[in-house]
């Protein structure tokens, strides 16, 4: 089954750290074959570990339950006697957190990088070490003169563009959120308005000052997304997390019911 929303689907922001993996590599395909013959797109990545108070901000910490020995559910150790209760055992497991994003970069000059695109996810907009990386890099391109393209397809979290929210009109806040700040003018940013209801836009993507901007076609990567992971197995009678605002929410209803998924 294709996704059934014209642009970004809400419920496959519970599944963000699949989706997020599988949009990064098909967008870096995209661009791939639109460069200019001596830049290269690569997939670089971040590596931290979130501590046990950012558990309830972030999906990605497994928490398991162990199996215990027989003798646990007699409640008595071979050769001992019961002292207390038996807990139930169950454990977090803090694996590096692993966040992928892409880079242009020039040969034949070291590698030197020229646009930096990030596919946010909720590590980057709660509080902790997630954040603090994220908040680097946009430092690090700004100072650097690298061109920096933010696609936020999260509603979940904070604000955390490069762009201050205080300069983005209403309308361009939500729920979805473009940016593009170019390396050779870090003082403006060109946003993109995103709807639930609307396909998600083509953007513009910065190369360097003398290229001409090559479009990334966001749509095709959600879509893609969904199918390449089978996602026709999500149950749309329930709502999608975050709860979506009162009008997108009887919207969102009536297109499923539509489709004959609710």
């Amino acid at each position: 089954m294709e996704n059934p929303f014209p642009g970004m689907n809400p419920y496959l922001e519970q599944s963000w750290r699949d989706i997020h993996h599988r949009v990064v590599t098909y967008a870096c395909d995209q661009i791939a074959d639109k460069l200019p013959r001596d830049l290269r797109a690569r997939i670089d990545e971040r590596v931290f570990v979130e501590s046990d108070d950012q558990l309830p901000h972030s999906i990605y910490p497994d928490v398991r339950v162990v199996e215990r020995p027989a003798w646990a559910h007699s409640g008595v150790p071979p050769g001992g006697e019961l002292l207390a209760a038996e807990p139930l055992v169950v454990r977090i497991e803090s694996d590096p957190v692993r966040e992928g994003f892409i880079q242009i970069i020039e040969a034949g000059s070291g590698d030197r990088v020229i646009t930096v695109i990030e596919f946010l996810s909720l590590s980057n907009k709660a509080a902790g070490e997630g954040q603090d990386q994220y908040r680097r890099k946009q430092r690090e391109c700004k100072a650097a003169h690298v061109s920096l393209v933010e696609i936020d397809l999260l509603r979940a979290g904070g604000w955390v563009m490069a762009v201050p929210q205080s300069l983005a009109p209403r309308v361009y806040r939500g729920p979805y959120r473009l940016a593009v700040m170019r390396g050779w003018n870090t003082s403006s940013f060109e946003l993109y308005r995103v709807a639930l209801r609307e396909r998600l836009p083509a953007i513009r993507v910065p190369l360097r000052q003398t290229d001409a901007d090559i479009a990334l076609e966001l749509q095709p990567l959600i879509d893609q997304a969904y199918r390449n992971g089978v996602y026709d197995d999500i149950d749309y009678r329930r709502d999608p997390e975050p709860p979506l605002d009162a009008e997108d929410a009887a919207w969102t209803v009536a297109l499923l019911k539509e489709k004959g998924l609710r």
